[in-house]
């Protein structure tokens, strides 16, 4: 490898675009969700990817649920009531989806729904 391709190599990275917060929130959740998405659709024969992205997806809303419960979050408070809500909704009923005795849908759509709600100030 010579000197020019090393120099290109260093700086096409810092060319990358930097993505806000709200970007970042949005690639998770995005992320996860289409792997839930996927190993539900295998049916019976997804479930262990499918308990592996749920765990995912229950450790991104535990981080949602502290980052909320932080007092210096600038979320208006009724908006971090409701985050802090659904991530305790996605940890319960997380479980529930593992255990086989609910569908893994509601948590489909409650991420889906995050999704519309980020994707309207993500860049």
């Amino acid at each position: 490898m010579n000197a020019l391709s090393q120099a290109h190599r260093a700086y096409s990275a810092a060319s990358a675009p930097t993505r806000t917060a709200r970007g970042t929130e949005y690639e998770a959740v995005a992320r996860i969700t289409m792997r839930i998405r996927a190993a539900y659709d295998k049916g019976p024969d997804g479930f262990v990817a499918l308990a592996e992205a749920l765990h995912d997806n229950r450790k991104l809303w535990g981080i949602f649920a502290t980052d909320v419960a932080d007092a210096g979050n600038p979320l208006p408070k009724d908006l971090k009531a409701r985050l802090f809500y659904l991530a305790e909704f996605t940890n319960q009923h997380t479980s529930k989806v593992l255990a086989r005795q609910e569908s893994v849908e509601p948590l489909i759509d409650i991420n889906t729904a995050i999704l519309r709600g980020l994707r309207t100030g993500a860049k």
